[in-house]
């Protein structure tokens, strides 16, 4: 048997690591650790993703800003992965009439970059199996740890028990994280009155996968570099290319009331609301029908948790430890960001844990919080406020401003998505530029005054 497929039963090393879930972060912090010299084991639930067929259904597709950027960099693989994104310089917005405006993320036209995450998870484990120190345990199911921190247990694809004894263990197991709820139970039964807090909640909202295939010579049948957007208020559909031509589109509707999951039962029901709402959409998608009756409707949680540390043996990384909603498209680089910040953490102290996990978790969990609470704000914005002409406006006024005082104001979106200011730090400038802007729509003729040249001038000292 291969060495790469032997069950481990107990690993006795200091220098040996476990990481529990093999999806993007867990196999990106592979590496990183990797490139330390550490001995490290990823164990994941699934079927290896490089050998099994892909099911469609449950994925958004991804976008890799800024700060996964320089994770990757950081890594040392970011040629590898951009080999297999398609970039995108903005919104193109979609009304009800079928016209389409696009919004530019940037005056300088940076770009976040279109990835599947499929894809993009396979091309990490390949990167990650290539080091001689990393092996790759799939069909491990996670069953918890122990109290002392020092080992976690499995359920191996024959039924057969598993424990994994490492210096640390990280849980990169996601939303559902086994980690987490193991750290949650020995606290809640050894420390009651302790500082720690486990909350999971979804919101009234859950999304499902469909398609937009490519043409019939392959090629996209809207613009690849723009993420495409039926903002509808309550509800929404999204699309962002795929290198195969193809779009991944992503049905966004809450669970309940008139237009909703539980409102559409029959294929006359959902082309009634495709073709009210959707209408420009519906001739380019040729296997709706199948597709949204097929694929599986999927929930959105938000997880906050605190602490992310268990004995200074055990971290959460990623949705294990900050879950949240996909509309910012932050989640998976707010992951990245944690691997660079534990990486820079572990540079100046080593394998000292007891310095590295708790500076880790003081550092990013201020971040994560916010992040959180932009990607709900963010919801607001796509869903009712892009095709808003009061909304439209207010970004022309923003993008005046970035021009003349391009150190004072940076718009929100470009301090979340092309800038590696902390997300904390972006959430309160968010909200001060909030303020300033109230003031400067309230300015009487505005609607006349804004693309003066003296414009910016009357405004500076609300800047």
């Amino acid at each position: 048997m291969d060495n790469k497929t032997n069950i481990i039963s107990t690993f006795k090393s200091m220098s040996k690591i476990a990481v529990i879930g093999g999806g993007l972060v867990g196999s990106l912090l592979s590496v990183f650790l990797a490139r330390k010299g550490f001995e490290v084991s990823v164990f994941d639930k699934r079927t290896d993703i490089r050998k099994a067929k892909i099911v469609a259904g449950r994925s958004i597709n991804l976008v890799v800003a800024d700060r996964g950027w320089k994770a990757l960099e950081k890594a040392g693989i970011h040629d590898a992965i951009r080999q297999i994104t398609v970039p995108v310089y903005g919104r193109m917005a979609h009304g009800t009439d079928g016209n389409q405006d696009f919004q530019q993320y940037s005056i300088d036209r940076k770009a976040i970059y279109s990835v599947s995450r499929a894809e993009l998870n396979k091309r990490l484990i390949e990167i990650a199996d290539d080091f001689d120190n990393v092996s790759f345990h799939f069909e491990h199911k996670c069953t918890g740890i122990t109290e002392d921190g020092a080992r976690a247990s499995f359920t191996n694809n024959l039924g057969a028990d598993v424990q994994v004894e490492a210096d640390v263990i990280f849980g990169a197991d996601g939303a559902n994280s086994e980690v987490r709820n193991s750290m949650r139970d020995h606290l809640e039964k050894n420390d009651p009155d302790g500082d720690h807090e486990f909350l999971e909640e979804y919101i009234e909202h859950g999304y499902k996968e469909l398609i937009i295939p490519p043409d019939e010579n392959g090629k996209w049948v809207l613009d690849e570099n723009a993420l495409h957007i039926w903002p509808r208020k309550q509800y929404m559909l999204m699309a962002l290319a795929n290198l195969d031509g193809g779009f991944t589109c992503t049905l966004f509707l809450p669970f309940k009331g008139a237009f909703s999951f539980e409102t559409l039962q029959t294929q006359d029901d959902l082309m009634a609301l495709f073709n009210e709402v959707f209408v420009d959409a519906v001739p380019l998608m040729p296997t709706l029908k199948n597709d949204f009756f097929e694929n599986p409707t999927s929930r959105l949680a938000i997880v906050k948790c605190t602490p992310w540390m268990y004995m200074n043996r055990v971290a959460l990384i990623g949705d294990a430890a900050h879950a949240i909603v996909p509309f910012y498209g932050e989640g998976m680089n707010c992951g990245f960001e944690d691997c660079n910040v534990l990486n820079s953490l572990i540079d100046k102290s080593g394998t000292d844990w007891n310095t590295v996990l708790p500076q880790y978790y003081e550092a990013r969990k201020p971040n994560a919080d916010a992040i959180a609470n932009l990607s709900l704000r963010n919801f607001v914005e796509m869903r009712d406020l892009v095709s808003d002409p009061d909304f439209i406006f207010r970004k022309k006024i923003e993008a005046k401003l970035q021009i003349a005082f391009p150190d004072e104001w940076i718009p929100l979106y470009s301090q979340v998505k092309f800038t590696d200011i902390p997300y904390s730090e972006a959430w309160t400038e968010g909200l001060r530029q909030d303020e300033v802007m109230k003031k400067i729509i309230a300015i009487q003729g505005i609607e006349d005054k804004w693309e003066d040249d003296s414009f910016a001038e009357s405004v500076t000292h609300l800047i």
